[in-house]
């Protein structure tokens, strides 16, 4: 049996139903049809409201049945269907929105008086309704107009519903016997529609008092203020306020709008761009908007703040009202003299200002997405400038502050060139490349260090043009200073520059490794005394001119009594070295990584300093979807810092920081592998293509050296920032000797496999001619069977490993090859497959192992082989083993090798190795034959 409660309720929903069925019939949809489409913008918009309270209407009488049909399948099934499945409690929120739609969309036409102005157009036709009306309305005045009974039709049934639902749902609080979850519903439901009941009452109120005020303004305001959504909630004439600067003469506090009204002049702010600050006492406070802050003064007390667009629900007027969030999101168009200037912002705003996250659009096309603070571009942003009429943009990807380019950027000109790299106050400020398009008719790129917007310290360039490539000092975008000239052709000049050209003393090699030593016009005209030294060993001295059409001309001495040069000469040629010093290479990448662990690593500059990770494309840049592009940022900066610190702490023993290091290298993000990238790209810059020169071996070695002390000293700086985290002491300052152990034993080794590829050219060029007669030499020798080499060689018979030459039915001794010392052969060839001197150095020492083991084997017992043995076998095994460009792998290990091997047992070996290279050099090794050696009509 159903209990009085649900029989009416179900009696309400029916008679509601009902109630907006025969109102909408009778009232509604006549409106609509009645009114014909108007030609004025205000009939339109009257229109409109009436076409969305029908809709709404309806929607509130789809709901209804909803919930009738849920009652009537309760009542039938009172066995099986429980009271928490009538849709009103369980499906509240969705029944109470229906009412919220009806209401808002009932309050919109009565704020612009739609029902009276329709009712005006059709007097005639809604005379004839006249008594249907009343008689939906029996309680009306007779007195009463059209317009008002028509509002009132809309409105008394759903405030008589709604009320009576309140009373049921308190009535089913009080009564039902149900378990605790359906008495949670019920009660939330009573809730929610005590809540709609007091809505119901103040937005009609609000909507007739906002009614009231369009009738007291002038049209020419009404039209500027007017719109169907908009509720006034104070009005100065009630409670006066003075206001400055301004002169108000009345205030207006909207729901979405604060209006000064000041003569013919009218103020608007929109309240999502309104803050208010209190004053010291109760009767000021001060408004804070994108362009104009002001005071208002009242003499009474206010204890109501400014308040943005109330949301439902709104409950009664003795409570608080919620604080205004500081922080919003907003669009506004800026219209104060300024940069910002008819730009229109729209992001997040803190206290009147952009602060956060926004997008900056100008009406000349400039674009500007990224991070705001306080009003100004402040951390990582990207802007689009608009250039020319062919639809060019220049892009910049950077970080900012205050307003400008500074920190990390990368910036994509519409001249297709390309700027990575470090800006200050808005201009190239520190480290930075800048390369031309790869199909540029004159392709150049500049890398290097960078003053106020010119190339300015020690920097390289490369013009693609002229197939040269500059390596030097800069002033004022201007080669100025001591530098380094390398050509395509293979010419090289050192020397000083003034203003772009060379001039002074200097120092010129040509391919053919003629040397000129002596002064230079500023077209690289030799002039005044000088001395050429030929690759035959001749010199010439003396003065040196040119005239117009006549040439090089030279009056002076040649020498040809000297000895051809030997080739140790030729490679002591080397540019660069002594002009400017090794560490003041790239100061403009070391300096801001020293600032960085100097400031203690904050995180909120890591990014700004190591650079971001976008995804570069022509195309997007084109398009809105590209000011929305995201840097991969897999957790917070500060948050990584601070894991990349606690990792250096974790990780302190050798075996343990040397994986660590070897992780860190290899990380992008990591400070260290960023800075290792960074170095590698100055390298490429330096010695990749043109800077391949056999002349800049030195420069280059040396500078691979520095690289390895500043990533030791780099690491040094953030052990020390962790442990000053941690509360710790700091670890006491290195001796050089200790630095210089860690640097070639640990940071060498791992970092050099990024510069090997670059590096190993230049010493290949380098040893290009001994390599050349070392592979002569070994050629002929490789035509020789084992036991013939092992002869020629002088190796002493009894120290051959003969059993390990298998034979077959058909083969004599005398012609097996590459048997003889295989293990040891096949040991010496992985030397080139590492970059590490220390493993090569490794290898080297187990190819010793394996000569020894099998001269052991073949004697019978352990055997240490002296250095007349030693030298020949070896001589041997390197023949055998064909390894390409030896000299080059020798002298790279001998160069890069760690200290603590010198004098030692690798030292004495390399030793060897290098006297064999120079032994297989030699006239007698490369030639076809071997006089007195053996019977040469043998066969072989």
């Amino acid at each position: 049996m159903c209990s009085p409660e649900e029989e009416a309720l179900l009696r309400l929903e029916e008679v509601f139903s009902a109630t907006l069925a025969r109102v909408n019939g009778l009232v509604l949809l006549p409106l609509l049809e009645t009114t014909p489409e108007p030609s004025d913008p205000q009939g339109r918009e009257c229109l409109r409201l009436l076409q969305r309270l029908h809709w709404s209407s309806q929607r509130l009488w789809e709901v209804t049945e909803e919930s009738l049909h849920s009652l009537r399948e309760r009542l039938c099934h009172q066995d099986t269907v429980g009271l928490e499945s009538l849709m009103l409690l369980q499906h509240a929120e969705r029944v109470l929105q229906a009412h919220v739609e009806y209401i808002e969309s009932y309050s919109s036409c009565v704020v612009v008086q739609a029902f009276q102005k329709a009712a005006k157009k059709r007097r005639e036709f809604w005379r004839g309704q006249r008594k249907a009306l009343w008689q939906l309305l029996p309680g009306v005045s007779p007195e009463a107009s059209v317009g008002t009974v028509l509002a009132q039709a809309l409105h008394q049934p759903l405030a008589h519903h709604v009320q009576q639902y309140v009373l049921l749902l308190l009535s089913f609080g009080d009564t039902a016997a149900e378990p605790h979850r359906t008495r949670e519903l019920v009660v939330h439901a009573a809730t929610l529609f005590v809540n709609l009941q007091s809505f119901l009452r103040q937005a009609l109120d609000q909507a007739l008092a906002t009614q009231a005020l369009w009738h007291s303004l002038s049209s020419r305001l009404r039209d500027g203020l007017c719109t169907p959504e908009r509720r006034l909630l104070q009005d100065s004439q009630d409670v006066p306020v003075t206001v400055t600067p301004l002169r108000a003469e009345r205030v207006l506090l909207f729901d979405d709008a604060l209006v000064l009204l000041q003569g013919h002049s009218v103020h608007t702010f929109d309240l999502k761009l309104v803050w208010v600050d209190p004053g010291q006492d109760r009767c000021t406070f001060h408004l804070l908007t994108p362009e104009e802050e002001l005071s208002f003064c009242s003499k009474a007390p206010q204890d109501r703040a400014l308040r943005g667009k109330k949301d439902f629900p709104v409950l009664g007027a003795d409570l608080e009202p919620s604080e205004p969030p500081t922080c919003r999101c907003v669009a506004y168009t800026f219209r104060a003299e300024g940069r910002l200037c008819q730009a229109t912002y729209e992001g997040e705003w803190c206290r009147g200002r952009p602060h956060g996250r926004g997008t900056l659009k100008w009406p000349d096309g400039r674009n500007h997405v990224g991070n705001f603070c306080q009003g100004l571009e402040h951390g990582f942003g990207i802007r689009l400038v608009p250039q020319g009429p062919e639809d060019r943009f220049d892009c910049y990807k950077c970080h900012w502050r205050e307003g400008s380019m500074c920190g990390y950027g990368i910036c994509e000109y519409g001249t297709d060139e390309v700027y990575k790299g470090y800006f200050r106050a808005g201009l190239r400020h520190g480290f930075g490349v800048l390369a031309s398009a790869p199909r540029a008719l004159q392709p150049c790129k500049y890398t290097g260090h960078w003053e106020r917007g010119q190339r300015s310290g020690y920097g390289v360039e490369e013009d693609g043009a002229r197939g040269e490539r500059y390596i030097g000092m800069w002033q004022a975008d201007q080669r100025h200073g001591p530098g380094v000239m390398v050509t395509q052709a293979g010419v090289c000049y050192q020397g000083t520059f003034q203003a772009d050209k060379m001039v002074g003393p200097g120092i010129l090699l040509s391919e053919d490794d003629s040397l000129y030593e002596g002064t230079f016009t500023r077209d690289l005209t030799l002039v005044g005394k000088g001395k050429v030294t030929f690759p035959n060993g001749f010199t010439l001295e003396g003065s040196f001119g040119s005239g117009a059409g006549k040439g090089l001309h030279t009056q002076g001495v040649l020498d040809t009594a000297a000895f051809p040069p030997d080739p140790s000469s030729t490679r002591k040629r080397q540019l660069g070295v002594g002009i400017f010093p090794v560490e003041s290479h790239w100061q403009g990448v070391y300096g801001p990584f020293r600032d960085f662990v100097s400031a203690g690593c904050p995180g909120d500059e890591q990014e700004a300093l190591l650079g971001f990770h976008v995804q570069s494309s022509r195309e997007l840049r084109k398009s809105q979807e590209y000011l929305c592009c995201e840097r991969t940022q897999p957790e917070p900066c500060a948050d990584r810092m601070e894991g990349i610190l606690d990792e250096l702490l974790l990780h302190r023993e050798p075996r343990a920081l040397r994986e660590c290091l070897r992780k860190a290298l290899s990380n992008s993000l990591h400070p260290l592998g960023k800075l290792l990238r960074t170095l590698m790209l100055t390298f490429q810059a330096t010695y990749a293509g043109i800077g391949a020169n056999k002349h800049l071996q030195a420069l280059a070695q040396e500078e691979v050296k520095q690289h390895a002390r500043e990533l030791w000293a780099a690491y040094r700086g953030l052990l020390q920032v962790a442990l000053r985290r941690k509360g710790q002491a700091p670890e006491e300052d290195e001796g050089t000797e200790t630095r210089d152990l860690q640097v070639h034993g640990l940071v060498l080794p791992l970092m050099l496999p990024s510069f090997y590829s670059e590096l190993f050219t230049l010493y290949l060029l380098l040893h290009e001619t001994e390599d050349s007669l070392y592979s002569q030499g070994i050629a002929n020798l490789s035509l020789f069977p084992d036991t013939k080499l092992l002869e020629f060689l002088d190796v002493q018979k009894h120290l051959w490993p003969l059993k390990d030459l298998t034979l077959t039915t058909n083969q004599r001794l005398s012609l097996v090859r590459d048997k003889c010392f295989l293990s040891a052969t096949e040991c010496l060839q992985k030397i080139i497959t590492t970059v590490d001197p220390r493993e090569k150095l490794e290898v080297l020492e187990r190819t010793y192992g394996e000569i020894e083991a099998t001269v052991s084997r073949v004697l019978g017992r352990e055997h240490k082989l002296p250095m007349d043995d030693l030298l020949p076998l070896l001589i041997y095994v390197v023949s055998r083993a064909r390894i390409q460009h030896l000299g080059a792998e020798i002298h790279l290990i001998r160069d890069m090798m760690d200290p603590i091997h010198t004098g030692g047992l690798c030292d004495f070996l390399l030793t060897a190795l290098e006297s064999c290279y120079e032994h297989i050099q030699k006239e007698d090794m490369r030639l076809h034959r071997f006089p007195g050696r053996w019977d040469s009509r043998e066969p072989w």
